[in-house]
């Protein structure tokens, strides 16, 4: 960014598993804190980042079933920032949470169905929310089950955009189908009423922070992929509410590193989740906002049910500052070749680091991944840079999820 190469501040990696992506993103993290840009984490499946935000002082919330909440009504300091607002400033920052709140009840709704709510759905959602902070100004924030007792209270303000034409009968067959996915967000069902109840740990912006939610079983696919969905649109929120505060000048400009890792599994957990993803992540291209995007291989972009999706999804490379392989097998070359601009050398590089690990029979085991720690960083057409991360001694001890790093 100080020299003008990048035309924003985000990255897209991709890659192999178990050669590094997630490694060189702590790298970049580590060296950034050191200037003084805070690390946030949103969603740390593994966990592949907790010890390093806990080694430079920062704040580790943890997720899942029995082990905390995330009330995705809740719009943790975004609100409190809005009061200290004046103008249009408070006005842009209270539309902001009014559309995330919006984004991300329809996101897990299109979890629970593998399908986006329909557009009166969402438009009596969006109604829905109005009347919920009218009766909940001055009580603290409210949660799903109050969402749901609004709908079927079926003020006049969510009647009318439901267009049930005067006819409360017509009204319940209207909403029958979003009350019921609404309320299956309550109870102990495949999203275990993790987003439903009151939030466990607030988020503070002053220090590095990771949301760990390593605690949720591989097997609860639309669970993860729900966490880290509501991980973002909180985290995001906070952001942009910081944001605001320092643009008024009643805050001091905090610079932020924001990281998406695991993005394939929400992506492939419904149909439309992509322009969800998509309206979480625009934040206010600020400078000294960077962000990563992290997932194995554009097929996991491909990969997805419609051909807008995939056009969509492709989108979230292509608008990237700059994009960092890892090794890649020979299969990914046509597709990464659509959006990313690469010489015959650099497809041969890549292909190289994909190698299988050999055994060893002098030691009696599998032998490091010739790509172990190698990457090609890609800015625009510009040439690729390679690059090998070493890691050093104060490094190792927050590294040790893969122990073939720690020597």
């Amino acid at each position: 960014m100080r020299t003008g190469l990048l035309a924003n501040p985000s990255m897209f990696v991709l890659g192999r598993p178990g050669l590094g992506k997630s490694t060189v993103v702590r790298r970049m993290a580590l060296g950034l804190s050191g200037y003084g840009v805070h690390p946030l984490i949103f969603g740390d499946l593994k966990p592949d980042y907790a010890d390093l935000i806990r080694a430079i002082g920062g704040q580790v919330i943890s997720l899942g079933r029995g082990r905390g909440n995330l009330n995705v009504l809740d719009p943790g300091e975004s609100l409190q920032a809005a009061t200290r607002l004046t103008g249009g400033a408070r006005h842009r920052l209270l539309a902001d949470i009014h559309g995330r709140r919006l984004h991300m009840v329809s996101a897990l709704v299109t979890i629970l169905r593998s399908a986006p709510p329909t557009d009166r759905e969402e438009t009596i959602l969006s109604a829905a929310l109005n009347v919920l902070d009218d009766r909940h100004t001055g009580r603290g924030a409210p949660v799903l089950g109050d969402l749901v007792q609004v709908i079927k209270d079926a003020p006049e303000s969510v009647r009318s955009v439901a267009l049930d034409r005067g006819d409360i009968t017509r009204y319940r067959d209207i909403t029958e189908n979003l009350e019921a996915s609404l309320t299956a967000l309550l109870v102990d069902g495949r999203l275990g009423g993790t987003f439903a109840r009151p939030t466990t740990e607030a988020m503070k912006l002053d220090r590095p922070v990771c949301f760990d939610i390593s605690g949720i079983d591989d097997s609860e696919v639309l669970l993860q992929a729900a966490a880290l969905l509501s991980c973002w649109s909180y985290g995001f929120g906070a952001v942009s509410a910081a944001h605001a505060l320092a643009d008024a000048g009643l805050e001091p400009q905090r610079n932020y590193f924001l990281v998406m890792d695991e993005l394939w599994r929400v992506l492939q957990a419904g149909r439309g989740l992509v322009d969800r993803v998509n309206a979480l992540t625009r934040l206010d291209r600020q400078r000294g906002v960077g962000l990563a995007m992290i997932t194995h291989s554009i097929d996991d972009l491909l990969a997805l049910p419609t051909e807008e999706d995939r056009t969509k999804a492709k989108g979230f490379v292509e608008r990237a500052g700059m994009v960092i392989c890892a090794g890649l097998p020979p299969a990914e070359m046509p597709q990464l070749s659509q959006v990313v601009e690469l010489t015959e050398a650099e497809r041969r590089l890549l292909v190289d680091w994909s190698t299988p690990p050999a055994w060893d029979g002098v030691s009696g085991r599998r032998a490091d991944p010739p790509g172990l720690g190698n990457f090609l960083i890609k800015v625009g057409s510009r040439p690729g840079i390679p690059l090998h991360v070493d890691l050093t001694a104060a490094e190792l001890e927050v590294n040790n999820t893969n122990k073939r790093w720690n020597k």
